[in-house]
């Protein structure tokens, strides 16, 4: 499933390609999505423009500059992508939507499992009701430790599960949330009510840090989102323990534990993180 660096990188990769530009033409070939496409879509899109690409959690802002003036709502779901295409490449399966811009560029999904979506928004984005309750960008001011020990406070919970809590912090999913313990030292299933503030301010920067990471790796690798699959996947980056079980611990050699913490696989060093 794409995480937020992942759809971070779609946003930075798109942008240029896009922002400003007409939109001349919408091709909806399959409008069952987890959502379905609105039935009036190509009606609020063509003769607009594109206004400046924004990201919310795993969510895809891209705001339409017009009469008609709303947002649409981009998720890539488990499986979907965002790319550019040109006038004349032929859609590939499973390649659902496309909006054809006026300088030939065309922006297209695609999602083979169809569990993403794109949604028109009328209003104040903030508060529709699956971005109204988020909590903030792990990369923003707004996040830091102090707000992890406050909202920690009496929880039983496992604090990886507790991490990947949209409420708590938005976009640390299973990959970034098993990285993150790790460069803290922090065992996954311990109590999120049972960890000290110094800890917490710890995983904070763990998490900036992982995260940041995993951006820049993608803006730097992503070969290319004109012509190629416009597919991120998971950056080809040096991951500590997730995906890793049985294999020996990169810092101190013991090998590495699987176990299931909310319905999702964990793996950690049982030496490094108490």
């Amino acid at each position: 499933m794409p995480e937020l660096p992942e759809v971070e990188t779609t946003r930075r990769g798109i942008a240029p390609h896009v922002e400003a530009r007409e939109i001349r033409e919408v091709i909806v070939r399959q409008s069952r999505l987890r959502h379905p496409v609105p039935e009036d879509l190509a009606d609020r899109l063509v003769g607009a423009h594109l206004g400046r690409l924004d990201r919310r959690a795993k969510y895809l802002l891209m705001p339409v500059v017009g009469e008609r003036g709303g947002t649409l709502l981009c998720h890539l779901g488990m499986s979907g992508s965002l790319r550019i295409a040109r006038l004349g490449e032929l859609p590939k399966k499973h390649d659902h939507v496309d909006l054809v811009l006026d300088d030939g560029a065309i922006l297209r999904y695609h999602d083979p499992r169809r569990f993403g979506f794109i949604d028109w928004l009328d209003g104040d984005v903030a508060r529709d009701r699956r971005l109204a309750k988020l909590g903030p960008e792990p990369l923003s001011e707004a996040f830091d430790g102090e707000r992890l020990y406050a909202m920690s406070r009496k929880r039983r919970l496992a604090v990886k599960p507790f991490l990947m809590d949209n409420a708590v912090v938005v976009g640390v999913g299973n990959i970034y949330a098993a990285e993150a313990l790790f460069l803290a030292g922090i065992d996954p299933r311990r109590e999120a009510g049972r960890i000290s503030r110094e800890r917490y301010t710890r995983l904070a920067e763990a998490i900036r840090e992982v995260l940041a990471a995993a951006i820049t790796q993608g803006g730097t690798t992503l070969r290319d989102f004109v012509s190629g699959t416009g597919e991120p996947g998971y950056f080809a980056q040096r991951l500590n323990v997730y995906g890793r079980d049985g294999e020996p611990c990169r810092r101190c050699g013991a090998e590495l534990r699987l176990v299931t913490l909310g319905q999702r696989a964990s793996v950690f060093c049982a030496a490094c993180q108490r």
